[in-house]
């Protein structure tokens, strides 16, 4: 019969304790997925919010352990997100700004076989500084053409062998690479996140900042015209109002022939506009 285990290694009993503690000192814990993020896009991330992050990684039953016997609101509602290589972010900013932190923090990283290009890779015509060798055949294969100048290999001419969208091979991962092409975008994306006891989703916390931008212009005009349409002035809308007011006073001073210090000139042309139109229509029908 298995005996009930007395000691554990030094970084479970670490992690335990970190992990026991810090939900307790910071008002947010947000959970992201390691699986499909590079040590390069964290190593950024935690140079630029080192004073304001807490990064812990977990991985195995340990930290779930240990956020089990934490008594914070919303915990184990995040629990349920830990599934194979995580990252927990501790922290006291909001979940919706820390996204956009993160969606922000994006690079541009050399690809592997099987991603999904991010933009339409160009590969412009240059001296590539290779020897002639098995990359000639790597070019031909991916439609790049190419000609041998002074020793080395030149790419012909400008060329996108992959767009945006499709998938890149893992030899043409290989060439990109040794071309220092980087066709793509990395982001760190939170899969959700707890703060005062209410968990957010990762779809909750995605914010298009530029819609959400316009938007706001686009309401804030509408509101304005709504104003002076209705006549109510508020201090954004009096100058429009005030015009759209000078304007209809000045068109019915016209208008009614009534001239004015401003409208005097206008009246005085429209009348003879007028007469000369009436004398045009008078003089069909007058006897020759």
């Amino acid at each position: 019969m298995r005996e009930n285990r007395t000691t554990f290694p030094s970084r479970k009993v670490q992690m335990y304790a970190q992990l026991s503690s810090l939900p307790s000192k910071y008002k947010v814990v947000a959970l992201i997925r390691m699986e499909k993020v590079r040590g390069s896009q964290i190593l950024q991330l935690r140079k630029k919010l080192r004073d304001e992050v807490e990064f812990v990684s977990i991985k195995d039953k340990v930290a779930i352990k240990a956020l089990r016997d934490v008594q914070v609101s919303g915990i184990s509602e995040l629990i349920q997100d830990i599934t194979g290589q995580c990252m927990l972010l501790f922290t006291n900013i909001p979940p919706f700004r820390l996204s956009t932190i993160l969606d922000k923090n994006r690079i541009m990283m050399a690809a592997r076989g099987g991603d999904i290009a991010s933009i339409d890779v160009e590969v412009a015509a240059r001296n590539t500084g290779i020897a002639p060798g098995p990359m000639l055949t790597e070019f031909k294969d991916a439609g790049i053409p190419t000609k041998i100048d002074q020793g080395t290999i030149w790419i012909a001419k400008d060329t996108v062998p992959v767009k945006k969208g499709e998938v890149i091979s893992e030899q043409l991962a290989s060439m990109l690479g040794k071309l220092d092409i980087k066709p793509i975008e990395a982001g760190i994306v939170m899969t959700a996140a707890v703060e005062d006891g209410i968990r957010f989703t990762g779809e909750e916390m995605s914010v298009d900042v530029e819609a959400v931008l316009s938007d706001i212009a686009v309401s804030h005009q509408d509101a304005i015209n709504l104003s002076v349409e209705s006549g109510y002035a508020t201090a954004e809308s009096i100058v429009p109002l005030l015009s759209k007011a000078s304007l209809s006073a000045r068109t019915l001073s016209v208008e009614s022939g009534h001239a004015t210090a401003e409208t005097g000139s206008d009246v005085l042309n429209r009348a003879h506009n007028m007469a000369v139109a009436v004398s045009q229509k008078a003089s069909k029908y007058t006897p020759k």
